[in-house]
């Protein structure tokens, strides 16, 4: 194969160069295209790590020419990409943007595509490679790829490819997933589906399994025998913002867990697969999430939490309550936060629990793993000043900072024996330095090379709604009493904090 050319303004990557293709957005007009997708595409093309031979056509309802589509991006890409733009590389990259006002309910709409591809095709030598992103609501999922698959833009032959990536909800209980993936294996093969959850593509996500399957010292540890406890928490301090409508629908439950923290669960707590092939992965992810004890209705009682933002103080602004928010009932019945205890019934984690928190409004933005080792036995200090000993924690920062620190105790300076907890820093930006992402550019990558180890599988998806599903089941019997149960600005709900003192544990909080 001839040696990739460099795009202007474009730096020589050390890796894969995408495949020749054509990416087709369904939504064009929205705002994840302005403020993920594309700028995402431009700083994949900045990294040199974009082929020549591309295209890229957003369809949407609004009317819009080509020209006046990329106005629009060109305006929004100075906010969104994180980096100074290079306009000689904007402009070789917009010249490859097209757009197409469309009813994705009309099938003649999909004959009129397929026209406009192969015209594409021709111009930009995509060599048949198409990949359709669904920036849609859910309730076009399916029927856009039966289009797709009656106007024959899903078959593969003379060596192209067809690929669609499905944006989350994916389903909003075990039944509807089930549904929407049979609806979509009818016309498409598990191997053209990416199922995207854009948190796998923030860098300490991906560096779990290297930080677990690249150093000695921490797999061997890795087990029931070493370790006390996980605890993986999604806090984000803002509410609904313009959201109402779905998030009342949606809640909190079905919003995070089955999907992102199903994620997180299941890349800390794999066993080692037998290669980095996507499907040897995803095996070993299968099967963690299927060995997740799903809750009885009584456990669903003591061993979930769920709760709804108040009015509170954030950042020192007042800020009103969840049923306040534009679109949401002043009634509203939806949990804003959620925590769970949950058990692995396999070899390495049986009688370890997994606490989960997420929720909206809380004190910090946060989202981290925890890795809690059991306590060192105390004998050695029984004569000292020691009254008890902490245990060691390893924690993998995910976002605002992306890092890990591992907490231990060293000995505080001075004649007597006292201890002190201390930390090991390690932040990406001071080892690596940082580069303007959106969290799209590697899922984006890996769907153009056919690299489907950060997209979920059919079996993944429903086994992540099995886990949940009692709590939806008892949670929609059992309307709850004390809505709104923690202020905005707070750490959740009183129950929360229960939940792990009962077992004589707490949180770990990180603050602003």
């Amino acid at each position: 194969m001839a040696q990739a050319e460099v795009l202007p303004g474009a730096h020589r990557p050390p890796g894969r160069v995408a495949d020749p293709c054509i990416m087709v957005i369904f939504g064009g007009a929205g705002d994840l295209t302005r403020r993920k997708l594309i700028p995402a595409l431009y700083n994949l093309a900045k990294a040199d790590l974009l082929s020549r031979e591309l295209a890229i056509l957003g369809i949407a309802h609004s009317p819009m020419s080509d020209d006046e589509f990329r106005t629009k991006l060109s305006e929004d890409i100075r906010n969104y990409a994180g980096s100074q733009i290079d306009s000689k590389l904007w402009d070789w990259f917009k010249e490859r943007i097209y757009y197409v006002k469309g009813d994705f309910e009309d099938q003649n709409i999909y004959a009129a595509l397929k026209s406009t591809l192969a015209k594409l095709d021709q111009e930009h030598s995509t060599h048949g490679n198409y990949f359709f992103y669904l920036a849609t609501a859910p309730n076009f999922f399916g029927p856009i790829v039966e289009h797709l698959a009656s106007a024959g833009l899903m078959d593969e032959k003379d060596g192209y490819w067809r690929r669609v990536i499905v944006e989350k909800p994916f389903g909003h209980d075990l039944e509807s997933a089930k549904a929407l993936n049979q609806q979509l294996l009818k016309v498409a093969k598990e191997h053209q589906i990416y199922r995207i959850d854009h948190y796998l593509g923030k860098e300490t996500v991906q560096n779990i399994l290297a930080f677990r399957f690249a150093n000695g010292i921490f797999e061997p540890i890795w087990n029931r025998r070493y370790i006390d406890h996980v605890q993986i928490s999604v806090a984000e301090t803002v509410g609904v913002e313009q959201r109402g409508s779905y998030y009342d629908h949606a809640g909190a439950l079905r919003d995070m867990v089955p999907n992102h923290i199903m994620q997180l669960i299941s890349l800390t707590s794999m066993e080692p697969p037998v290669s980095f092939d996507a499907n040897a992965v995803r095996d070993e992810q299968a099967k963690v999430l299927h060995a997740i004890q799903p809750l009885s209705s009584e456990e669903v009682l003591t061993r979930s939490v769920r709760g709804q933002y108040g009015p509170g103080i954030e950042s020192g602004q007042r800020v009103p309550g969840y049923r306040t928010e534009p679109d949401v009932p002043p009634d509203s019945r939806t949990e804003t936060f959620v925590a769970m205890k949950l058990a692995i019934d396999n070899w390495r984690w049986a009688d370890v629990p997994f606490y989960l928190r997420t929720g909206k409004r809380l004190a910090a933005q946060n989202t981290h793993i925890v890795i809690q080792f059991r306590r060192a036995p105390f004998v050695l200090f029984r004569d000292t000043a020691v009254e008890n000993l902490m245990p060691n924690q390893l924690v993998l920062h995910i976002q605002p900072e992306e890092g890990i620190s591992l907490q231990f105790a060293a000995k505080v300076p001075g004649p007597i024996m006292r201890l002190g907890a201390v930390d090991m820093n390690f932040e990406y930006a001071d080892y690596f330095g940082t580069q303007p992402s959106t969290g799209y550019e590697r899922l984006l990558h890996d769907c153009m090379i056919g690299d489907a180890t950060l997209f979920q599988r059919a079996d993944m998806v429903e086994a992540g709604w099995c886990v949940v599903s009692p709590a939806l089941d008892v949670w929609k019997a059992l309307p709850p009493r004390n809505f709104p149960n923690y202020s905005s600005g707070s750490w959740g709900p009183r129950e929360a904090d229960e939940l792990l003192e009962r077992d004589g544990r707490h949180w770990r909080n990180f603050e602003k």
